[in-house]
């Protein structure tokens, strides 16, 4: 659906807030619970982010990427990270063709939804390689520049509970995902209707909601929505509070934390409040948007100390704190 499709911007904000309850709802047919995971996912998507969910195995991470790709009706790949993978593996390389000339062939990164699976168990290397494709919507190979297809997402997952063969991902690349979207355990009602649904030969079938172009139209749009100057005021302060032995840090920050969230993460907080405000039928965020979103944000922007792990304070205890 194009941009003239609609007669005004809160036209276009109450089809947004629709598609969104649409994708849900068709989402549901295969993820049972993790509402708030599947809202997050959806909003990064409209905000033109990249999220990382990190959770223990078997609570449906990969399901949920290759559903989302599903009902988006986009083209998605998904890239199992090993220890052995080259970058090459995932950009592409160069090749000598039949007619003697070196061509560009095409890897995995060039997809609208790529699934980085489990990308904590490749080397620093390979991991580097997404850096330029997530910042950038591009990657270079032999010195010539690439352009990935619009729109483009990196779901990546991640093991929270196994160190041995893995790389903790840097500073600078956990800062180019917008979300870090933690998935917990079902529920005791929510683990028996997935069993019932897994174990039977119940089928479903999954229906295109948005096209690529919609996305696109979309991401514009959130863009566009207003923000009062004390809501985008208040999205920075929380970001700034986080850096330790500045003016505005907490007593908290200067305490258990070593290393605060930058300029990114105010970025990050005002279109994702934006956009959670546009997915709830608001045509302006408020702080409530700011703070629903904020740990999502945060979370993997803020490094804690010594301190902190000795006394079990988490990133979410010191982000509450802020609030």
């Amino acid at each position: 659906m194009s941009q003239v499709a609609y007669k005004s911007d809160v036209e276009a904000v109450d089809a947004l807030a629709q598609s969104y309850k649409d994708l849900k709802s068709e989402i549901a047919k295969a993820i049972i619970g993790q509402d708030e995971v599947v809202k997050a996912v959806i909003i990064s998507m409209f905000s033109n982010g990249h999220a990382l969910l990190v959770g223990v195995p078997g609570l449906a991470k990969t399901l949920l990427v290759s559903t989302i790709a599903d009902v988006l009706d986009l083209e998605f790949k998904r890239i199992q990270f090993t220890p052995d993978l080259m970058p090459s593996d995932i950009t592409g390389s160069e090749i000598l063709g039949d007619d003697r000339q070196f061509k560009f062939n095409k890897g995995p990164l060039f997809s609208n939804i790529v699934l980085a699976d489990e990308i904590n168990r490749t080397p620093p290397k390979t991991q580097a390689a997404l850096l330029e494709a997530m910042q950038e919507r591009s990657v270079t190979v032999g010195g010539v520049r690439h352009k990935l297809p619009a729109p483009f997402f990196v779901l990546a997952t991640q093991n929270p509970i196994e160190q041995e063969g893995t790389y903790p991902l840097p500073e600078a690349q956990l800062d180019r995902f917008m979300f870090n979207i933690p998935l917990d355990y079902p529920s005791y009602d929510e683990e028996i209707a997935v069993v019932k649904s897994t174990t039977s030969n119940n089928k479903y079938q999954l229906n295109n909601i948005v096209t690529g172009e919609q996305i696109l139209f979309f991401q514009q749009l959130v863009r566009k929505i207003p923000i009062a100057d004390n809501v985008l005021e208040y999205a920075v302060s929380l970001a700034t509070k986080t850096r330790p032995n500045t003016p505005r840090a907490t007593e908290a920050v200067n305490n258990y934390i070593s290393w605060g969230a930058g300029p990114r993460a105010s970025q990050y907080l005002v279109l994702g409040a934006k956009c959670h405000a546009a997915v709830n039928g608001k045509y302006s965020p408020d702080i409530e948007d700011v703070q629903a979103i904020a740990k999502y944000v945060l979370r993997h922007r803020i490094v804690r100390n010594y301190k902190a792990e000795a006394e079990g304070i988490t990133e979410e205890n010191v982000i509450e704190g802020l609030f």
